[in-house]
This record gives structure tokens, sequence and C-alpha cells, in this order.
């Protein structure tokens, strides 16, 4: 499959399909699951609670919202992909997050849910038709196709392990 073109989806995501390497969407979204697993599996509850500045998410709160925003992002993908033609409302992932609550679990359960809800994103691209990837639906007032929906979902994931990586694993206070 093709990446998406720069019209298949709004300027505020081009650095997340930027982000995306050459390969198949479905390879790439696997091989995220194993590598996110790799990274966050050994942490301890202290690491997952850990902000490299104040206000910003915990590693929980990151878990959390990865989760939450691909749960997000598949079900206007899903949408899409099944013919809706209505727009599809946009979320405030601020809200999101402190409604959820992530610090009161235990990271482990969050890292699961994670899984999850890849597995079902997987599983829900693996049986897609081939001519439903180039549908165009309304996401929050705009355009967008079910296969740039793919791509700023890997793309999104990027983002936020280039940020745990660069800002809290790196981070002088991270807790042993």
């Amino acid at each position: 499959m093709n990446r998406p073109t720069k019209n298949e989806y709004a300027d505020k995501y081009a650095s997340y399909v930027e982000m995306v390497p050459e390969g198949q969407i479905m390879d790439i979204l696997e091989k995220q699951r194993k590598d996110i697993l790799q990274r966050l599996s050994n942490l301890t509850e202290a690491q997952a609670e850990f902000r490299y500045a104040p206000g910003k998410w915990s590693i929980k709160e990151v878990i959390g919202h990865l989760a939450d925003t691909e749960r997000y992002m598949t079900y206007r993908l899903f949408c899409i992909a099944r013919g809706e033609k209505a727009q599809l409302p946009g979320h405030d992932q601020d809200e999101f997050v402190k409604e959820a609550m992530f610090e009161s679990y235990p990271v482990i359960t969050l890292i699961e849910d994670y899984v999850s809800v890849r597995n079902s994103t997987v599983q829900l691209l693996k049986n897609l038709r081939n001519d439903v990837w180039i549908n165009w639906g309304d996401a929050n007032g705009c355009p967008v196709t079910v296969r740039a929906l793919a791509f700023i979902i890997a793309g999104h994931e990027l983002h936020h392990v280039k940020i745990l990586t660069e800002r809290y694993f790196q981070d002088n206070d991270f807790p042993a």
C-alpha cells in the first residue's frame, strides 16, 4: 500500500506521517507493538510515575494517552472504512488524560491496554478490503482517508516514543 499523499490529512498531522518509515504499514504497526513492550515492560512504578517537568504527563499518562488516542483514531478509521459520511468529532487529549486517571493504575495494566488496542487495530486493518483504504471521511472538520489514519496512528506513537526517549529516559532525575 502506498503512503498517503499530503492532501489526505490535515497539516497538523504532517509531522506524524513523515515520521513513519518506508515499509508496509501493517509491519510497522506490529513492530511498534514489540518495540514498546521491550521499552516499557520493565518499568518500575516509580519510573512509570516520572514526569520530566512539572505539569507534564507521567509515563503512565503517556502510555494511557497512546492507547486512548489509537482507540479514538481507529474508531474514525473504522467509521470511514465503513462509509460513514457524517463529520466525526474531535476530542481534548488533556481532558481525556485527566478523566482517565491513569496514575491510579499499575503500569502493567496500562501496557496491557495498549497491547489490546494495538492488536485490535492490526486485526481491523488486516480485514479491510483494498478499495476502502482510500475512502474519504471528515474527522473534526478535516478531510482524511483511511490509509492516512493508519499512518497517523503509527506516527503519533513514534512522536511519543521519541519524547519518552529524549525527555524522560535520558533525564538526570529519571529513577534508577
